[in-house]
């Protein structure tokens, strides 16, 4: 039998052998030093092949980018780029940097609930996670989760839908919170 096409997995559970067009599905950690350097490349070349600049707010946003495990909002990336040596890009150059990122997919916009967008690395392989986001703090923590994954192709296979994506935010109280250790924060 012939190889299976780099984009299918195949996922074995007990008694079933399945196939899904999702290569995001057998996924490891994607905060590996490795992994955000290697999307760090690959963001440099899908910008140069567009026939962007590689220069200034891009460039920027893509070294910081490669520098976090999770997402962060454009202004976060914007006062971390103020805190590091070197010139910084304003706000609006910051914003059309995050456009041009996601028009070529290399960033997701990672919609968590409020006003706030957030980004963070989209991986050519497919590598994703998910979040829980505390609505006391606004804590957000990167969750991998194989179970949950199954449970997403498994409805997917049940209502007969075939997913190419899918984003879970999870919203409750951080443990901080919970235990009443942390300030809320304003609404």
């Amino acid at each position: 039998m012939a190889p299976a096409p780099f984009f299918f997995r195949e996922l074995t559970a007990p008694m079933v052998t399945r196939r899904y067009p999702d290569p995001a599905f057998d996924h490891a950690p994607v905060t590996t030093a490795r992994e955000r350097a290697a999307w760090g490349r690959h963001a440099e070349q899908a910008i140069g092949y567009a026939g962007l600049r590689a220069g200034g707010a891009r460039r920027a946003v893509v070294e910081l980018l490669v520098k976090q495990d999770c997402c962060l909002s454009a202004r976060g990336i914007r006062s971390a780029q103020v805190a590091a040596p070197g010139a910084t890009p304003g706000m609006a150059s910051v914003y059309r940097a995050l456009d041009a990122l996601t028009d070529l997919h290399l960033v997701h916009k990672v919609d968590l609930g409020g006003a706030v967008a957030r980004y963070e690395p989209a991986h050519p392989d497919g590598e994703h996670h998910h979040h829980a986001v505390c609505r006391d703090c606004g804590a957000v923590v990167a969750i991998e989760d194989d179970a949950l994954e199954w449970a997403v192709h498994r409805l997917a296979d049940r209502i007969a839908y075939q997913v190419v994506a899918h984003d879970i935010t999870l919203h409750g109280r951080c443990a901080a919170c919970a235990a009443g250790k942390t300030p809320r924060r304003s609404r």
